[in-house]
């Protein structure tokens, strides 16, 4: 397969998880529960795989334990806490579109750490950014939204948790292999949140066929397949590119959510994740430009 279909393939896994998120929702899972199933399950199946076909990516040092941490609980454990919490809370749709808010934390947060430049074309990026959530979440034109502003604030969390993968995994991105960072930062997820989720009361749910294939789903096709695919396709491509085509994940997650879970969208809310897809763009064109 060609690596745009790779990353197509990919980001196309991930765009679809809603699916499996409201289907255990269905079975009386929590946001934390999901998470848990989430976390708990890619670890397993993660470091499963590696101590029989890739032992010596297991290998780390003591001393790079607070980097994975950080990777796992304080971005993926709590961007997904904040991520299908506002999927419960109000639709697939919102919830991709401010988990995309991220890149621009990730603009911020290099700044603050790394002492990257603010660009006029990251400023441009972050202004339309702010303007797509107001008209996504129904703050502007007309103030008449019937999002709450702590759905939206958790959403903004979910975005700025998801930049802080960017920001630890660089600390030891130059040292390990990245299915050895994904699987770390897995597993301290699952060992933070697995004891606060309800899972020790579901076991008997578990063995449902219902929540078999949706937790199956989740953790197999929108978390394991999909970073393979995406980081098979990424090898043989410009990152630029690849995150580009990456952008099919919230198209497909608004398609999903409008057509089988009946999300709503005004015209306005549109034009508003045409920002913010806009403002990943600019941002992604404006780095290869000063890369060339």
């Amino acid at each position: 397969m060609k690596a745009p279909l790779l990353v197509l393939a990919g980001a196309s896994l991930w765009g679809i998880i809603g699916l499996f998120v409201q289907g255990l929702y269905q079975f009386g899972f929590t946001p934390i529960d999901v998470v848990a199933v989430r976390a708990g399950g890619s670890a397993l199946v993660l470091f499963v795989f590696l101590a029989l076909f890739k032992r010596h990516l297991l290998v780390i040092q003591l001393r790079d334990l607070p980097f994975f941490a950080g990777c796992g609980i304080l971005s993926i454990a709590f961007f997904n806490l904040c991520f299908f919490t506002v999927i419960e809370r109000s639709s697939n749709s919102l919830a991709v579109v401010l988990l995309y808010t991220g890149p621009i934390f990730v603009v911020l947060l290099s700044r603050l750490f790394f002492k990257e430049p603010l660009t006029g074309g990251k400023s441009i990026a972050l202004l339309l950014t702010v303007a797509g959530c107001g008209l996504a979440v129904g703050l502007f034109p007309a103030g008449s939204g019937n999002v709450s502003a702590v759905t939206v604030g958790i959403g903004l969390l979910s975005g700025f948790f998801y930049a802080l993968y960017s920001i630890f995994g660089k600390f030891v991105a130059g040292r390990y292999h990245s299915v050895t960072i994904t699987a770390y930062a897995m597993l301290t997820a699952s060992l933070f949140v697995v004891p606060m989720s309800g899972l020790s009361g579901k076991m008997n749910d578990l063995a449902q066929t219902g929540v078999l294939v949706n937790s199956g789903g989740l953790v197999l096709l929108s978390t394991i397949a999909a970073y393979i695919l995406y980081t098979a396709g990424l090898a043989k491509m410009e990152s630029g590119r690849a995150a580009i085509l990456a952008t099919a994940e919230p198209v497909v997650a608004i398609f999903i959510g409008v057509l089988l879970f009946g999300d709503s969208l005004s015209r306005w809310q549109l034009a508003g994740i045409a920002c913010i897809l806009g403002a990943v763009f600019f941002t992604i064109e404006r780095r290869r430009a000063v890369a060339a």
